[in-house]
């Protein structure tokens, strides 16, 4: 993306902010960490927050570099921070090193005020790695988990690559293991109002979707967003197989 695409992304987060949606519409803008002074001129004075990744999109940098980036990123005025976890160590079973580089992250970011969303790749991940990841998360006491990156491609016998992104499966399972207190944020593949819809029903709290806009005007239309409203959700019988949620 140049600055140009990324001026664009902030705007359409303050729009939606100043259109009265900032409880239920844009809460963070995703930048990349370079990108931060900009984000900060350009949101300044709505109350959308930044949020930059570290270590994105595949987690693979040392312990030392994670840390680093983050603190910078905090100073730099970034208020969430979403990391990527080392996804060799936790398909490897090295769960101390996943543990240990999860809490020192943690702790340099709540120190320094704000909070930590754990990115898992879930695509690449069994059910038992993203279980062991939500009790590891819940143990440090992380504010998020957060389903994908958005870049986790996974090759096919066929050479070609797929993605499926926040599934419903996975999102039960991570509601199911982690913490009350840890929130759940899907990334990829929540496309619609309708698909919102089903991951908040299952206790999704925050979304990672570019269709954002679409769907608050869709919510708009329904008289949904402003005020507390109660919304029928039905799960069809595919989407409890743990199919994609679109």
């Amino acid at each position: 993306m140049t600055d140009d695409d990324v001026r664009q992304g902030l705007k359409v987060a303050r729009k939606y902010n100043h259109l009265g949606y900032s409880e239920y519409g844009m809460a963070t803008a995703c930048v990349k960490p370079y990108s931060i002074p900009m984000a900060v001129e350009e949101l300044q004075g709505s109350s959308v927050l930044i949020c930059p990744v570290i270590g994105f999109p595949h987690g693979n940098s040392t312990t030392v570099v994670k840390v680093f980036e983050a603190e910078e990123a905090v100073k730099a005025g970034g208020k969430e921070i979403d990391m990527v976890i080392n996804v060799g160590k936790a398909l490897g079973g090295d769960w101390d090193y996943v543990e240990d580089e999860v809490r020192q992250i943690n702790d340099a970011v709540t120190k320094r005020g704000a909070i930590l969303k754990v990115i898992f790749e879930n695509d690449y991940l069994k059910d038992e790695h993203v279980i062991k990841l939500c009790e590891i998360c819940s143990k440090i006491g992380v504010a998020f988990i957060k389903t994908s990156t958005g870049y986790g491609f996974v090759k096919q016998p066929n050479g070609l690559y797929t993605y499926s992104g926040a599934t419903l499966h996975h999102l039960r399972l991570m509601r199911e293991h982690a913490a009350p207190s840890v929130q759940i944020k899907a990334a990829g593949g929540v496309r619609t109002l309708d698909d919102l819809l089903k991951v908040r029903a299952i206790g999704v709290t925050r979304v990672g979707a570019t269709a954002g806009p679409a769907m608050l005007a869709e919510a708009e239309k329904r008289g949904i967003g402003h005020e507390p409203t109660t919304v029928q959700v039905t799960l069809s019988p595919e989407d409890l197989k743990g199919s994609a949620a679109y």
